[in-house]
């Protein structure tokens, strides 16, 4: 690929591109910002669904409130207290550890949002009562802290999770408990639990087009650099199956341990491999050593540029701007989409936080997510976990990336994917989006090179 990545700042090579598979995609502009005011993103409308089988499934997982409809269950009655003038709900995230970089901003717009709900009355005229615990980046941890927020705190739902090792851990918990779990960060995708709604990407709306983008821009050969668990692992399986289908030639595969911090094997393979860019999977503060070593070893974004997925405004600024300025991000939302919605969210969180403070894509994922329940809850006139499983197709809200509507099918939303490039002032600028929201396909069904991948 050489020096032929797009330049935000060449605007003599704005134009238009088709991307495949995903939708079709056109460059943007550096004067053009993305505009959700005009962007309303809907998820399909639920199918038909053959058999009543989903009716069955949530009605076999019903777990009804102490005085809400008290739905059968074989997994027990829930222990969620709904006769006061306040609502227990459950926030988990990473307070300590790796990946505390990341997650105490999850934790902060879900605190925003809380207290945005409960100055306009709450839900269904309920307070919302925040239990807080600290996932402490170790899935087992998450996995006992989600028991204890579902069986002792009695909350109605949990807001949190952040690396699919986190979410797979407590995945179980709530299909077991028959609780529900907002889970609010892109991921590998291949899931789809009656007891998660997923307000972050699924792969189709985030790797996928990255890979469209580089494809587009002419990279023959590609390096992956990822943290070692689920999600980068998954990811890659699905990155090697694109590149086998689209003439791309992956030169390196390495995976490094959450936390580490000792990159120089890898970037001195990467230097030496021919790679015209990399994919980066890593996670948590492993993200500052491994750019601090592509610098030391001279290799620059206009040359051999990093796209990266779990990097956003809140991460460069823990990497150092100047060690990633010029390198690209793939997300569904950035501090700088142009909409009265993200006006609002942007001021709102400076407000509480600071004017120092940036907001990125997990964080509007989250907030977006309280509002979501909220709507759900409010649908359904109750609390009662089958009842908001009911009522949760076709639930919207105007969120900062756009108007999001969720898909009671998957429990996923669809979302417009965005190619930003990371600039001097420590912001995001979106060079590319697909045009218009992209369904919600975790399973890559539409997809003929994923046949067998799930």
């Amino acid at each position: 690929m050489g020096t032929g990545m797009y330049t935000p700042r060449d605007t003599a090579r704005c134009r238009a591109v088709p991307a495949p598979q995903s939708g079709s995609a056109r460059e943007l502009c550096p004067s053009e910002r993305v505009s959700s005011v005009t962007r309303t993103i809907r998820t399909t409308r639920a199918l038909a669904l053959t058999s009543g089988a989903l009716v069955a499934l949530l009605a076999l997982s019903a777990c009804g409130s102490r005085t809400n409809d008290e739905a059968s269950s074989t997994k027990g009655a829930s222990c969620v207290k709904t006769d006061g003038d306040s609502i227990k709900i459950g926030f988990l995230n990473s307070l300590s550890g790796t990946m505390a970089i990341s997650e105490q901003t999850v934790r902060d717009s879900l605190d925003l949002a809380a207290e945005e709900i409960n100055a306009a009355g709450g839900v269904l005229g309920k307070k919302l009562e925040i239990v807080a615990e600290d996932g402490a980046s170790e899935p087992t941890v998450f996995a006992e802290k989600a028991e204890k927020l579902i069986k002792s705190d009695c909350v109605a739902a949990v807001f949190g999770g952040w690396t699919s090792s986190s979410r797979k851990a407590m995945l179980p918990v709530f299909e077991d408990n028959d609780s529900l779990l907002f889970y609010p960060v892109q991921y590998e995708g291949l899931e789809a639990s009656p007891n998660i709604f997923y307000t972050g990407a699924t792969t189709n709306q985030q790797i996928i087009p990255a890979m469209d983008y580089l494809k587009e821009q002419g990279v023959t050969k590609l390096y992956l650099v990822g943290s070692d668990y689920v999600f980068p692992r998954t990811a890659n399986k699905e990155i090697i199956a694109y590149s086998e289908a689209n003439g791309i030639e992956i030169v390196g595969e390495e995976y490094a341990p959450l936390g580490h911090t000792d990159f120089s094997t890898i970037v001195t393979k990467l230097k030496g491999s021919g790679a015209e860019a990399v994919l980066n999977t890593l996670n948590g503060d492993s993200n500052v050593a491994f750019f601090k070593e592509y610098k030391n070893v001279g290799l620059k974004a206009e040359t051999t540029p990093v796209v990266s997925v779990s990097i956003a405004e809140e991460e460069v600024g823990g990497i150092g701007v100047e060690n990633v300025v010029g390198q690209l991000t793939a997300w569904n939302y950035y501090q700088t989409v142009d909409s009265p919605e993200n006006e609002k969210f942007v001021a709102a969180f400076k407000a509480k936080y600071g004017e120092d403070r940036v907001t990125s894509d997990p964080m509007e994922a989250a907030y977006t997510s309280l509002y979501l329940w909220k709507g759900m809850v409010e649908k359904a006139e109750s609390f009662a976990v089958a009842d908001v499983q009911a009522a949760a197709d076709g639930v919207s809200f105007d969120a900062p990336e756009g108007t999001v509507t969720v898909n009671g099918e998957n429990h996923h939303i669809a979302k417009t994917a965005l190619i930003g490039k990371i600039d001097a002032d420590g912001l995001i600028y979106p060079v590319w989006e697909s045009d218009g929201p992209i369904e919600p396909d975790p399973f890559l069904k539409g997809y003929d090179w994923a046949e067998g991948l799930s």
